[in-house]
C-alpha cells in the first residue's frame, strides 16, 4: 500500500498494527471551504489520485482530517493568533473531527469512507491557553491541537474513534479493507 500523506500520525497509526505502507507526499492543495464531509472527503481523493507513479495493482490511501465547529472549517493555523483563535473558540465546548480515506488503484479512487468524531474541550483560562500555544505543538494541525500529545490536556472527552482525531479512521479503513492487516 502507498499512503499518500507526509502525516507522522498516519504512518503511525499503520504502523502500530503492523500494516505494510510506502509514504508518498501527495503535495495535493487541500480544499477548505465547504460542507466539512464533502471537503474531507474531496481532499482525500485527490490526494490519493495525486500519486500517479504508482503502480497499477498498488493500493493507494489518501486521508484527510478537519475540525469543524458552528459549519466552520478550522484549518491549520497559520501563526501563534489564529491558534489561540482556535483553541478559545473551541474551549469549554463540543466540535466535530472528520476524518476521510479514499482507496484508489489504477489511478482511480474505488472506495471512500468518512468518519466523524465528536470532542469536548474542557473550558480552559487564558493561562492554560497560552500554555499550549507556546508548546507549538499546534503547528501542521487541524483544530490548532494534537489530541495524542500535550493536547490531551484540553480535552474533557470523545464520542467516537479516537484515531480518527488523531489523523486516520482505522477502524473505517479496515472495514473497507480487512485484508490489510498481517494475518498469519
Amino acid at each position: 500500500m502507498i499512503l499518500a500523506s507526509a502525516s507522522p500520525q498516519r504512518r503511525a497509526i499503520l504502523g502500530q498494527v503492523g500494516i505494510a505502507f510506502e509514504a508518498r507526499v501527495s503535495g495535493v492543495e487541500e480544499e477548505t471551504a465547504g460542507d466539512p464531509a464533502a471537503v474531507a472527503e474531496v481532499n482525500a481523493r485527490r490526494k490519493a489520485e495525486a500519486i500517479a507513479d504508482a503502480p497499477p495493482e498498488a493500493l493507494v490511501l489518501g486521508a484527510d482530517t478537519l475540525v469543524t465547529i458552528d459549519g466552520d472549517i478550522l484549518g491549520k493555523p497559520r501563526d501563534a493568533a489564529q491558534a489561540l483563535e482556535f483553541l478559545a473558540r473551541l474551549a469549554g465546548r463540543e466540535h466535530e473531527v472528520v476524518g476521510a480515506i479514499a482507496l484508489a488503484t489504477g489511478g482511480q479512487v474505488r472506495q471512500t469512507a468518512v468518519e466523524v468524531t465528536r470532542v469536548r474541550f474542557r473550558d480552559l483560562d487564558q493561562p492554560t491557553l497560552d500554555w499550549y500555544v507556546s508548546s507549538r505543538e499546534w503547528e501542521g494541525r487541524a483544530g490548532g491541537y494534537a489530541i495524542q500529545g500535550r493536547g490531551a490536556a484540553l480535552i474533557a472527552g470523545i464520542r467516537g474513534d479516537y484515531l480518527n482525531v488523531v489523523g486516520l479512521p482505522l477502524g473505517r479503513l479496515l472495514a473497507l479493507r480487512p485484508d490489510l492487516l498481517p494475518l498469519a
